[in-house]
């Protein structure tokens, strides 16, 4: 019989613990391959748990693809001679995003993600299935706009989760948002003027000045990018991201997207750049609706991407262009080649179409709440709690501690450096430091490790005067 100790398992929700503990015993061969399990009533009354705990940890390890069931006969651990391979790619693929944090304690502006709660066996059934379905088409070149099976699944996935309604036709898939914010600057000429939110994600002013196209920084207010500003401005394409901003967490209302839309229609030539980067991961509530959903004169760009849902490493990101800028785009930029393998394309369509995709999220958002939980409760009990309170904490993968303290934003970065704790403040992100709100600290949770929050919260307590 099974048997592990229930209550070494900490915050972890049991039935995870239990789903942890099963996984573990198949991968290093404790469970041997094709070897029953206990029934669900069976272990349920020795563990002293629930049946219903014992059903959703073997509901979850038969999903990810580490037990099978026969019909009558109950749950058996599945072959998994695949594995090794599997987990060598697993442990280079950790090394690659920790190396640059390996000089940190720990790292609350690295925005990573949870990398052993990837489905590795599930994702490597699906490359094991597109190679024996699709072997001769896997050599072939991919249509410009990216494959349409996957176009295809990304348009049902955008309908259901997030009530878009978008065809095939009007999807481009590219490696990474990096280069999709590029052809963008191709597809709509160097002439146009950008505007990107102050305070706002560095790297895409970065990229725009690469792209030698002139950017402007309008102000944010409590409701999100200023119209006001924006008006006064000689801009005609604006980058936002209206469900999740980073770094301070607004989320814009209704009526302030409404008056941005109103804006675009105003010229001929005006877009609206829809970054909806992380507004998966929302903790309360129902999702954001996009801009995109309400515009209906074709003036809202829409770009997401699967390496925060996923994984980094897996470089697929995508747009949905407006009708007309996507005919544009196939005859002015069909030249071009896409940027992801088709393999890898192929492999993530599966996912979303079998539904891992959308269960991989449910599953992620749960344990990313988890662990928000953990690290606002360890705050809350710390002595830094008569300092600060914690802003923007029920969606995205950061929060801000709005800090009373009469230290300076630059002493505060540089004494945690000192301690082996990088962090960052809102005014880092600020490009006009006269108007940069200080004393606010961002911690990016995602892929930080549970085990080091709380001294790391100690320490900063001391820090911090």
């Amino acid at each position: 019989m099974l048997t592990y100790n229930i209550e070494s398992r900490g915050s972890t929700p049991i039935y995870i613990y239990l789903y942890n503990c099963i996984k573990l015993d198949i991968e290093n061969k404790t469970i041997k391959s094709n070897e029953k399990l206990p029934s669900k009533r069976n272990l349920a009354e020795h563990l002293k748990v629930s049946i219903m705990t014992v059903q959703n940890a073997y509901l979850q390890l038969l999903s990810e693809g580490y037990i099978y069931s026969r019909e009558k006969s109950g749950y058996y651990a599945s072959d998994l001679e695949w594995f090794n391979t599997t987990v060598s790619n697993k442990n280079v693929l950790v090394k690659q995003l920790n190396k640059n944090t390996d000089e940190y304690y720990i790292d609350f502006c690295e925005n990573s993600i949870n990398i052993g709660n990837f489905p590795f066996s599930i994702w490597s059934k699906q490359m094991r299935d597109v190679l024996s379905e699709r072997d001769s088409e896997l050599l072939r070149k991919s249509p410009i706009e990216g494959v349409l099976k996957l176009r295809n699944a990304i348009a049902v996935f955008l309908h259901h989760f997030r009530g878009m309604l978008v065809l095939p036709e009007q999807i481009i898939i590219g490696a990474g948002t990096e280069y999709l914010y590029g052809l963008l600057v191709k597809l709509l000429g160097k002439d146009d003027i950008y505007a990107v939110e102050d305070p706002g994600y560095k790297k895409i002013t970065q990229i725009y000045k690469k792209e030698n196209v002139s950017c402007r920084h309008i102000s944010l207010d409590k409701y999100g990018i200023s119209v006001e500003e924006l008006k006064k401005s000689d801009v005609n394409i604006v980058h936002i991201s209206p469900s999740h901003h980073f770094p301070t967490g607004i989320v814009m209302p209704i009526k302030r997207r409404q008056e941005l839309l109103n804006w675009a229609n105003e010229e001929i030539n005006r877009y609206v750049i829809e970054d909806d980067y992380d507004s998966e991961f929302r903790f309360t509530g129902k999702l954001i609706p996009t801009m995109q959903s309400i515009d209906v004169q074709d003036k809202v760009i829409y770009i997401n991407t699967f390496s925060k849902t996923i994984s980094p490493a897996i470089r697929i990101s995508y747009m949905v262009l407006p009708c007309s800028l996507a005919k544009k785009y196939k005859e002015e930029l069909d030249f071009y080649s896409c940027t992801v393998s088709s393999f890898e394309q192929y492999t993530l369509a599966k996912f979303i179409e079998n539904g891992y995709f959308e269960r991989h999220i449910n599953r992620m958002r749960k344990l990313y709440k988890l662990k928000r939980d953990l690290i606002i409760k360890v705050i809350r009990s710390s002595s830094l709690e008569s300092k600060i309170d914690i802003l923007e904490e029920n969606s995205g993968l950061h929060l801000i501690l709005k800090l009373e303290t009469d230290m300076s934003d630059e002493e505060i970065v540089h004494q945690a450096k000192i301690n082996n704790i990088k962090i960052s403040c809102l005014s880092q992100y600020c490009y006009k430091q006269e108007n940069a709100i200080k004393s606010m600290v961002i911690i990016n949770y995602s892929g930080v490790d549970v085990a080091k929050v709380e001294p790391a919260i100690k320490t900063l307590s001391k820090i911090i005067r």
